[in-house]
């Protein structure tokens, strides 16, 4: 397994070889630099840390600067770990965008956009207004009942109701490599991928 970490630019659309306009997702992917190795010997497993998007030192810790010295680079914003990484690295490398190809397929990882506070007509699909059905009568969008009678005179776990939505971790599989433009350190993804605009994500294959 392979991956780097990247920056959601933003949502686009090109035209393939038959005029059939496709959605996509621009993906910036400046070299990701080796700052450590993980070895089963030492560690246990096998893994890369990745570093990712510089910061300045001000806004660093004095163990995360001494950390990224020993990889003879400046601090990072985003540091990643994937296990398993196929090819030899060492420490200070810096890896590419061209380490992905057109064509393949690509899963991509992020934090999804937060929502804040939704009802469950938002959040779960429930009905809602017009199709008054789980005992709301005529609250509209309410949950409507939530119980089990006198037995076992409590809701159950995992019941569908009201709460924060979004703001969590999801992975898309699969998105196809439409474009690498490797003198921009640009990615193109077909479809969506989870987050903002500017928000980090991690590309793997």
């Amino acid at each position: 397994m392979s991956g780097l970490i990247g920056k959601k630019i933003g949502m686009t659309s090109i035209f393939d070889e038959n005029g059939k306009n496709i959605p996509c997702t621009v993906i910036e992917v400046t070299p990701n630099v080796v700052t450590q190795v993980r070895t089963i010997e030492v560690d246990g497993y096998e893994a890369l840390q990745l570093g990712f998007d510089d910061k300045s030192d001000k806004h660093a810790t004095k163990a995360e600067l001494g950390h990224f010295k020993k990889a003879g680079t400046s601090a990072k914003r985003k540091v990643v770990e994937i296990k398993d990484f196929a090819g030899e690295y060492k420490l200070g490398d810096a890896i590419a965008v061209d380490l992905f190809l057109e064509g393949e397929f690509v899963d991509v990882q992020g934090v999804s956009k937060g929502k804040g506070f939704q009802g469950v007509v938002k959040r779960h699909g429930f009905g809602g207004v017009g199709q008054v059905t789980h005992g709301q009568k005529n609250r509209l969008r309410a949950p409507g009942s939530v119980g089990a009678s006198s037995y076992p005179s409590r809701v159950f776990k995992g019941m569908r109701m009201a709460g924060r939505t979004g703001g969590v971790n999801v992975t898309v599989q699969n998105l196809r490599v439409l474009k690498v433009v490797a003198d921009k350190n640009l990615l193109v993804v077909k479809g969506a991928v989870p987050g903002h605009k500017n928000s980090y994500v991690i590309i793997q294959k």
